[in-house]
């Protein structure tokens, strides 16, 4: 084994006490067809995926048969309450979303990814509503991955609330603007005791491996992948990038300095 993987291989990523290889989650929306969505999957590595469970039970465009269409032998279902706008109505569709795993045969799976979006116009998450429902869903066994505003403060109270992952975002959902939120990302990382998943806004290679160069524990991305051009080959770059980010985080990168610094020696130079 080289000392790459042997590297990567004692570094895995650890969620609620169960352990994925691939530090790249990806979503199950706005492909052209459940077709691409798998070949996606696959060229990504990517172990958890998560599902809309609104959309599954409403059979909402794009989302018929998409839970019988993913082997859920092979992936982790990370259920979503996306477009909910309470902390009641989040709360009442991850309790959908949790028997949804267990008809998939994931009888195990106790996941959910909190969203509680009331603004229609940015899609930003309603941070009173998140910490209302992450409480109420940890009390009734959930382990809760909250998708949140990147808010050090915030972020803190879900993890003191017994959230097993905080989420923040980058930047807003489907902007691919990128990490414009760097510096309190920064933050979180330093101060969280659980895994911190970037999530929404990477809309490139560069920024996913950026994420995990700061020390981010893992990104989420699904427009990005979804609507490129070319999907598979955006999907197997986004799992690359997210590989060498981590190696680079691990591999511990040389102090910036405001001075040049020669690569050879300057000892036993020809005169």
């Amino acid at each position: 084994m080289s000392a790459v993987n042997s590297l990567l291989k004692a570094d895995p990523l650890v969620i609620a006490g169960r352990t994925f290889r691939s530090r790249l989650m990806t979503g199950t929306g706005k492909y052209p067809s459940l077709t691409a969505m798998n070949e996606c999957i696959v060229a990504s590595g990517c172990e958890i995926v998560t599902v809309a469970v609104r959309r599954v039970q409403t059979q909402a465009p794009g989302h018929e048969g998409l839970a019988e269409a993913v082997d859920w032998s092979k992936i982790w279902m990370l259920p979503n309450t996306a477009g909910c706008q309470t902390a009641e109505e989040a709360v009442r569709v991850a309790r959908l979303g949790r028997e949804m795993a267990k008809l998939l045969g994931q009888e195990e799976n106790n996941f959910v990814k909190l969203e509680v979006i009331p603004d229609s116009k940015y899609l930003l998450p309603d941070p009173i509503g998140t910490l209302q429902a992450a409480e109420q869903l940890v009390k009734e066994g959930f382990a809760v991955l909250p998708y949140i505003n990147a808010d050090p403060l915030l972020a803190k109270r879900l993890e003191e609330a017994g959230c097993v992952t905080v989420m923040p975002l980058g930047s807003p959902i489907g902007s691919g603007q990128g990490l414009r939120n760097q510096a309190n990302i920064s933050i979180i990382i330093a101060e969280a005791q659980v895994p911190v998943v970037v999530d929404a806004g990477i809309g490139a290679p560069s920024e996913a491996a950026l994420a995990l160069e700061l020390g981010a524990d893992a990104v989420l991305i699904n427009s990005a992948i979804a609507l490129a051009q070319e999907p598979a080959a955006m999907a197997e770059a986004m799992g690359l990038a997210v590989r060498a980010g981590r190696l680079a985080y691990l591999s511990g990168r040389i102090p910036v300095k405001a001075y040049a610094s020669a690569s050879s020696p300057l000892t036993g130079l020809v005169q």
